[in-house]
């Protein structure tokens, strides 16, 4: 299963930016503990900082890791399950 982490940088999170390398280090090792993989982390513009997305075998993990990366007061996150193209058309195919 694949989830989109949309992530907003608290306060703390800005002020502290330049441990941003470590902050995410530290975010793939707690991802790997849960067994999710991280694909890839995008800077991004708008309504969110930072987008991660991530695939993992369970759905319950993401949730996890999205309350972890909160508690530690550096971002505000948001989860999104996302579905691969090839995904998303064979649940179109599958409509009644």
């Amino acid at each position: 299963m694949q989830f989109m982490i949309s992530m907003k940088f608290t306060d703390q999170g800005i002020r502290t930016i330049k441990d941003a390398p470590k902050r995410t280090q530290a975010a793939r090792e707690l991802a790997k503990k849960l067994g999710i993989e991280i694909k890839q982390v995008y800077l991004t513009t708008g309504e969110s900082d930072l987008v991660a997305f991530v695939e993992t075998s369970n759905g319950d993990n993401v949730a996890k890791m999205a309350l972890a990366l909160g508690s530690a007061g550096n971002v505000h996150t948001r989860i999104s399950r996302a579905w691969t193209e090839e995904e998303y058309f064979k649940l179109v195919s599958e409509l009644p």
